[in-house]
């Protein structure tokens, strides 16, 4: 079983509100893998929305992100991506 990790700086405006939130958690969903976001000493469930608000992720914070399962790299990969495109926001 494959497992991966990033961190990635979170650069939109609004942070990991309801709709990042939304995104990330429907894209965690697409894949096998387990995909667990930290945040200073907060774990959450990258595919629960609540545990990802929980996290109150704002702009500049750092997040590391842990894939782990059979599609760790892809998901780990589709995952940055949508943090590098702010969660296709216009901001």
């Amino acid at each position: 079983m494959s497992r991966c990790e990033k961190s990635v700086t979170i650069i939109n405006k609004l942070g990991l509100h309801a709709r990042a939130a939304t995104k990330l958690a429907q894209l965690c969903q697409k894949y096998q893998a387990q995909v667990t976001l930290i945040l200073d000493d907060k774990e959450a469930d990258a595919s629960s929305i609540m545990a990802l608000m929980l996290l109150a992720g704002s702009q500049g914070k750092i997040v590391n992100i842990v894939t782990e399962g059979s599609d760790a790299e892809q998901a780990l990969e589709g995952i940055c991506k949508l943090f590098t495109d702010k969660f296709d926001e216009a901001e």
